[in-house]
């Protein structure tokens, strides 16, 4: 009889093999001779140009949220204010706005004939466009400013944890030491929050690399365009692969300079705040210029993209509501709820191991089931069609072979593809939940029910995932969360006659088609917007 314990070894890693062989094929396939020659035109004509534009789509977007979050988290943590207290969760629901969505709003309401411009001819009475000057949304800084609209809150939810952590002491030691409020923001708070400022600003670099529908629905060409456009315009793999094991070695050297600028930083403190009060009560033009800020930012992330959406839905309401609309509606869901399940048995896998046997092997097998987070959706699609094509032709090749008529694409044309595609891109995220959720649990417990005679698979079932439960909940919302929002792998895997809400959407954006495109759009605001308060209110209960 086997011992239980070699399953427990070998199955954590088979799950690793198959999350990571999208990322392996993307190399092996890169390697391959381009015989359609796309690849050298591309690097001959745009292809400096594609990484031009992505390097500046990058530096605006991190610099603009940095003036969105970094103020608001200190403002949120470190002073008191009326609303604070909503504001703390309220700045976080932008996250829950697909970047997309807010473009087409706003290049609506700001265009030539949206009602921004229009409202302004008719008060100054301008006739053209050479009467006045308006600034053009439709550019590389326009697509920034939407997306950091749409990815600040990244860094907001890590600056805030970080500021709230602060040590009350060292602050007011500052302060004691004759440092007004603004020059102990700079010289205290912000080097003490460096590596969750750090992290913030990785993630946000990481999602605005691989944006596909904001910076192509504004004509912006960056590398996750090129991508998109060589596989199914030039019909190219191959190129494509090339490219995408560009952006991988970008993300692989952004990484590492993230983890080699803090390698020697080592920051020891303990959080008195409870004891100490360290907010600050703000009162006259400060507290004005504190909710104007804030309050405005919430305008422009949240309140006027959702305000216009539910203008459009509600006059279009009966053209939009059509079976299609169902029919993609439950696509989504049911395809968004599997995800969210395969992701939590990942997470456990995975976890459990390292649980079951904790060192170098397991935190290993944790760390690379979690590198599909940061491929962009682009990368995932290309990594995941090449091993699943050539297991298509492999299987057909041997039906042939024994005389049995071939099955077609039995992989990489079903729904099995966008399955994989979408696991690889966010078990990361169920992983990183579940491990944060069981490293509070004492390894006495298992011991306990070892000593019971339950074995590893009864100890994690009636020990371990009950007493985890918020952990999987929380889990399962966010992969959740994303899976309905995911566009770019959607749009590259999805069957024939197959489409979620974010394609349904796309598809209405491209044809300039915004009010038809409403509600659809609420839709995927709403499902992400309501199980993210309930996570929320759950972190809320924990703490």
């Amino acid at each position: 009889m086997s011992n239980p314990f070699n399953l427990y070894k070998l199955l954590p890693w088979v799950v690793t093999c198959i999350l990571l062989s999208p990322v392996f094929a993307i190399f092996i396939n890169a390697f391959n001779f381009d015989e359609s020659g796309s690849f050298k035109h591309i690097l001959d004509t745009v292809l400096f140009d594609y990484i031009h534009n992505s390097i500046l789509v990058i530096l605006f977007v991190i610099l603009i949220s940095l003036v969105f979050a970094l103020p608001s988290a200190w403002f949120v943590a470190c002073c008191e204010f009326p609303t604070r207290k909503k504001l703390q969760w309220i700045l976080m629901l932008p996250l829950a706005m697909p970047p997309y969505i807010v473009a087409i709003v706003y290049t609506d309401l700001l265009d030539f004939a949206g009602p921004v411009q229009l409202t302004l001819r008719a008060w100054f009475g301008w006739q053209s466009v050479t009467d006045y000057y308006f600034p053009d949304i439709r550019t590389l800084f326009g697509a920034s400013f939407i997306l950091a609209l749409s990815l600040f809150p990244y860094l907001y939810l890590l600056l805030r944890g970080a500021f709230l952590t602060q040590s009350a002491g060292l602050f007011q030691a500052a302060r004691t030491l004759g440092l007004s409020p603004y020059r102990a923001f700079w010289k205290v708070s912000i080097p003490l929050s460096r590596s969750a400022m750090a992290v913030g600003i990785s993630l946000i670099a990481m999602e605005t690399l691989g944006d596909f529908a904001t910076v192509n629905y504004f004509a912006v060409h960056t590398l996750t365009t090129a991508i998109y456009d060589t596989w199914l315009e030039l019909g190219s793999l191959t190129t494509a692969a090339k490219i995408s094991s560009l952006m991988l070695l970008a993300l692989v050297i952004l990484i590492s300079l993230e983890n080699y600028s803090r390698r020697k930083q080592q920051v020891y403190q303990r959080n008195n705040s409870g004891s100490t009060d360290l907010r600050f009560h703000l009162t006259g033009w400060k507290k004005w210029g504190v909710l104007g800020f804030t309050w405005s930012l919430l305008g422009l992330s949240l309140f006027i993209p959702i305000g216009t959406l539910i203008y459009y839905a509600v006059n279009y309401f009966m053209e939009s509501l059509n079976d299609q609309l169902f029919n993609y509606t439950l696509n989504s869901l049911w395809l968004a709820f599997l995800v969210a399940i395969l992701a939590l048995l990942v997470a456990l896998i995975v976890n459990f191991y390292q649980r079951l046997s904790p060192g170098i092997l397991a935190k290993s097998s944790i760390r690379l089931s979690s590198l599909g987070y940061a491929v962009p959706g682009t990368v995932v699609a290309i990594g995941v069609l090449i091993p699943l094509t050539s297991l298509d032709l492999l299987l057909n090749d041997l039906l042939i072979k024994w005389d049995i008529s071939p099955v077609g694409l039995v992989f990489s044309g079903s729904v099995a593809v966008l399955v994989l595609g979408y696991l690889v891109r966010f078990s990361a995220i169920a992983v990183g939940s579940v491990d944060s959720s069981l490293v509070q649990v004492s390894p006495s417990l298992d011991l306990a029910s070892r000593t019971l005679g339950n074995g590893p698979a009864k100890t994690l079932w009636r020990v371990n995932i009950p007493l985890i439960k918020k952990g999987l909940l929380t889990a399962f919302i966010l992969v959740f969360i994303e899976s309905m929002k995911e566009l770019p792998a959607a749009l590259l895997l999805r069957p024939f006659n197959f489409e979620t809400l974010a394609t349904y959407v796309y598809q209405y954006v491209s044809d300039e088609m915004i009010e038809y495109a409403a509600l659809p759009a609420l839709m995927i605001i709403a499902l992400g917007l309501i199980p993210f308060v309930v996570v929320n209110r759950l972190l809320e209960q924990k703490h």
